[in-house]
């Protein structure tokens, strides 16, 4: 079974490219949901409106994000959640390991650490 990497590592992360040198693993079942080479890991800001609700859910710091949903390997979608859909592990169903806001269509966001790599 695959372990989660401690985020302040960047897992699986090129020096100096920002993109995955290992593949994205669902941290339950170990299936594969994205192969190397596949990501970006932006830099991201949490906006200030969000930060003041509250919500009480987890927060997450760093994602790699996807610009093309076929270039998953194995992910399911949530149904949508306002303006959002959750990313899962299309296997297991484990998650939510990720988020697409429907604003964006080109844009899929994979937390680190809510997965493991190779």
């Amino acid at each position: 079974k695959p372990r989660p990497a401690p985020p302040q590592t960047r897992p699986g992360m090129g020096p100096g490219r920002g993109r995955n040198l290992r593949a994205v693993l669902c941290q339950r079942c170990g299936s594969r949901v994205l192969l190397p080479g596949a990501l970006l890991l932006p830099a991201m800001r949490k906006k200030a409106a969000a930060a003041a609700a509250g919500g009480g859910g987890d927060v997450l710091r760093e994602h790699w994000l996807v610009r093309d949903m076929f270039s998953f390997e194995n992910v399911g979608f949530t149904r949508d959640v306002g303006n959002v859909k959750f990313l899962v592990c299309a296997d297991c169903e484990a998650g939510p390991i990720g988020w697409h806001c429907l604003d964006d269509k080109d844009s899929f966001y994979v937390a680190l650490e809510r997965v493991a790599h190779e």
